[in-house]
């Protein structure tokens, strides 16, 4: 994982994380409310390989999420860098 990655990860998780237990709910089912509030030009599509995680990921849609919430997860700092490191990329099969 890249340094600018690692640094996003320490701070947003934690704050994704707050805010889902705030509201009952796991950090996918906040990200998924977030980004349901996004504009109607958004449709995420998480994967998945098992039912109760598409049911966990459905309820994301009846999460209501206050202007506060909305204004603390609007305000973190974009992911940025590299995915995978060099040593990562050469085990990837491309």
């Amino acid at each position: 994982m890249g340094r600018a990655r690692e640094d996003w990860s320490a701070g947003s998780v934690d704050e994704v994380q707050a805010i889902g237990a705030e509201i009952a709910a796991t950090p996918a089912q906040t990200a998924l409310a977030w980004l349901l509030t996004r504009g109607d030009d958004i449709a995420p599509i998480p994967g998945t390989r098992r039912v109760s995680r598409i049911e966990e990921n459905t309820a994301a849609d009846g999460i209501e999420l206050t202007a506060a919430q909305l204004d603390r997860l609007n305000n973190l700092t974009p992911a940025s860098g590299e995915r995978h490191n060099e040593a990562n990329m050469a085990s990837i099969d491309h």
